[in-house]
């Protein structure tokens, strides 16, 4: 079931968002979804092609851990 999201993100990141998926054939909503699917999933594997492709995308701040990041979701996921 899809459900719709409201985000607020850096208008040059969306254009740049929007263009990358444009080229790749592939809708934004595909893209943030299929992120948002593996950075979840139990099984990162940093050797993911199709993740690699969308690393960059978004520009996070320099302080930002993502072992820490995927731990709070992980937790959040199933420490209910």
């Amino acid at each position: 079931m899809s459900v719709k999201l409201t985000l607020s993100i850096d208008e040059g990141v969306i254009r740049r968002a929007k263009k990358f998926a444009k080229q790749s054939n592939r809708s934004l909503s595909e893209m943030v979804e299929s992120y948002l699917a593996r950075i979840t999933d139990d099984k990162i594997d940093d050797s993911d092609d199709e993740l690699m492709k969308v690393l960059g995308v978004i520009q996070l701040p320099d302080d930002f851990n993502e072992k820490d990041e995927i731990r709070k979701i992980m937790a959040s996921k199933y420490m209910k």
